[in-house]
């Protein structure tokens, strides 16, 4: 039975998939107010998983490598993550969803390659590493000191600025 037959239920099962994990991340990353919203991370899950597919139903028919249309993809996919990361006043801006757009590539190489229970299992886990950090950011205003400014001054600093007036 051909994987990629519009016909079949796995073609339709696969695409399905694809739109679901997309639209998961998206989703997060859209309510944050994020590059890379539902639509766009839709399409990139769902894009990868088609080139993944049809770069799997040719290796098959012809013997050739199927690394190689993987490899192509996070070669795109890495050059359209870069075009998210801009610099502003000497910091980046960007990089957390130019790895999310790699990843969104990711998973839609795994649903491709037939493995959607790993893909939804990907897809959960990379919104819970979004959302869990976030929440660890708010809860313990140590980890926002890296090179983020911090958004509250802390006790201990002003303690130390009043020492020296």
């Amino acid at each position: 039975m051909p994987v990629f037959d519009p016909y079949t239920p796995i073609f339709w099962q696969r695409i399905a998939v694809a739109i679901i994990c997309g639209g998961i991340i998206g989703l997060e990353r859209q309510l944050r107010g994020k590059p890379a919203g539902i639509r766009t991370s839709i399409l990139i899950c769902l894009g990868t998983e088609v080139f993944v597919a049809l770069g799997a139903l040719i290796t098959a028919d012809t013997g050739a490598d199927p690394s190689r249309v993987v490899g192509q993809v996070v070669t795109g996919i890495g050059f359209l993550g870069a075009g998210v990361i801009m610099a502003k006043e000497g910091l980046l801006q960007g990089v957390t969803s130019a790895a999310v757009i790699w990843m969104l590539a990711a998973i839609g190489s795994v649903i491709g390659l037939g493995h959607e229970h790993a893909g939804v299992v990907l897809a959960v886990l990379t919104v819970g590493v979004l959302t869990g950090v976030e929440l660890l950011e708010t809860s313990f205003l140590l980890l926002r000191e890296g090179v983020h400014p911090p958004h509250l001054p802390f006790k201990r600093r002003r303690d130390d600025n009043q020492d020296q007036e």
